[in-house]
């Protein structure tokens, strides 16, 4: 069965986005890839182009930054309905798939096809934050999200309030979704300072309302529920990821806790104990 793969991109460099690694890690379970790229101030085009892979597909689009957040789910829309086949798998320009992912997000399509109650994909996501051995476990940070969904015929899903995830419909129903197995590596917060200071510059022109917010806030505060990683980067993000290595630094500021802080201990610890979490916040709805 063909399948599309979709992103979306803009000032890849001057935000530090592992593109290259983000679109490699889908294109083994795909027919094609279209990557939306905004219009840009850096080389994010050269860059996409330079994969050299002739199932890329590249569309060159002026993003309405007055939107706010409206509006990376608008350009996600545009590289949706830019795709042929009758499944996606999407992906965003900070994270990359563990090896592997494509196929079996690939595998898990050809399985839940002929079920119509499944409407998309989940895959288990690890979030770095403050460098490459470090991730962030508490409840603010989402276990799960849709990364492949169906396409040919299925134009009521569609990408939600600043695209982390798809809904269904005017109503925005959760969508219906079946584990795929595969892993999800989330990079956004592991870049270096450089590029997370110009990450939050760029996110207050999305969220002005963060202008306050940020205003005294440390780059990366310190949050509960940060632990060492354990596991393997993906293959195709090696090089990336050596070339940012700090290994005698960290980002992440001294230990304050707060009053909210203190319920994402209490909602961890019933976690531990039970397997439930308290409050996660879903867009999907899991079969």
């Amino acid at each position: 069965m063909p399948i599309s793969g979709f992103t979306i991109v803009r000032n890849a460099t001057l935000l530090d986005f592992p593109v290259e690694a983000s679109i490699r890690s889908v294109l083994p379970g795909v027919d094609e890839f279209i990557v939306n790229v905004g219009n840009s101030e850096d080389d994010t085009i050269e860059r996409v182009r330079a994969i050299g892979d002739p199932r890329i597909r590249v569309i060159e689009t002026v993003w309405d930054r007055s939107r706010g957040p409206a509006m990376l789910a608008d350009e996600t829309e545009r590289a949706r309905r830019a795709c042929a086949h009758d499944w996606g798998i999407y992906i965003q320009a900070d994270e990359v798939l563990a090896d592997g992912g494509a196929d079996l997000l690939a595998a898990a399509i050809g399985v839940h096809d002929a079920d119509p109650r499944v409407e998309g994909l989940l895959v288990d996501y690890i979030h770095f934050y403050g460098g490459f051995d470090t991730i962030a476990t508490n409840r603010s940070w989402y276990r799960r999200e849709t990364r492949a969904i169906r396409l040919g015929g299925h134009h009521a899903i569609h990408s939600f309030r600043d695209a982390q995830g798809f809904r269904v419909g005017e109503g925005n129903r959760r969508i219906r979704c079946a584990a795929s197995g595969a892993t999800m590596l989330h990079y956004g917060w592991a870049r270096p300072a450089w590029a997370i200071a110009a990450k939050r510059d760029a996110d207050r022109e999305i969220y002005p309302w963060r202008q306050q917010q940020d205003a005294d806030r440390p780059l990366l505060p310190w949050i509960p529920g940060m632990r060492p990683f354990r596991g393997r980067h993906p293959r195709v993000a090696e090089e990336w990821i050596a070339a940012r290595r700090t290994a005698s630094t960290t980002l992440v500021a001294r230990e304050r806790w707060t009053p909210h802080f203190l319920k994402l201990l209490a909602s961890s610890q019933i976690e531990r104990i039970t397997g439930w979490r308290p409050f996660e916040y879903r867009n999907y709805t899991e079969l």
